[in-house]
């Protein structure tokens, strides 16, 4: 990493992490992120699962669902995630699903719980150590394949 590219990651890292502390001000949760896109535009965002009565919207995804609405694409490849906080397993499903290259953190996943935010449930499930956590269950049924039927033979599907 040359020098310019350190000093853009930590002042992305340092914002990040003001957008955090200005959302606990302001009600929310101590998370901020931001999503560089390629043609170097920041899409911030913060954590407003309280304020959105909203579970998924943790500051990452809000950071996500900014760029890409932004760019009016789903698919963020070439992008750069700078988050206050190391990505929770939501975080890191969304991050993987909008094709982002690269993810910077700045506080770690004990950080958070030691404030109270532990996810380390999360990590054993997606482990397979903790299955009773979400049961899960598989039903065959006749009509089970429709739906990938459908946008098989769906001419216009856009695919992703």
């Amino acid at each position: 990493m040359s020098a310019h590219s350190a000093h853009q990651r930590d002042e992305y890292l340092n914002r990040a992490i003001q957008l955090a502390v200005r959302n606990v001000a302001d009600g929310g949760g101590p998370f901020g992120a931001i999503v560089v896109t390629p043609d170097g535009t920041a899409h911030e965002g913060v954590n407003r699962v309280t304020r959105d009565h909203d579970p998924t919207a943790h500051a990452e995804v809000v950071a996500i669902r900014r760029a890409a609405a932004a760019i009016r694409k789903f698919d963020l490849s070439g992008s750069v995630l700078y988050t206050s906080c190391e990505p929770c397993p939501l975080c890191l499903s969304a991050t993987l699903w909008a094709r982002i290259g690269h993810v910077y953190f700045a506080a770690d996943r004990h950080g958070a719980a030691r404030a109270g935010f532990d996810d380390e449930l999360f990590y054993e499930y997606f482990s397979g150590s903790r299955p009773g956590l979400l049961p899960v269950e598989h039903f065959e049924l006749p009509a089970a394949d429709q739906p990938f039927e459908a946008w098989r033979n769906h001419v216009r599907r856009t695919a992703y």
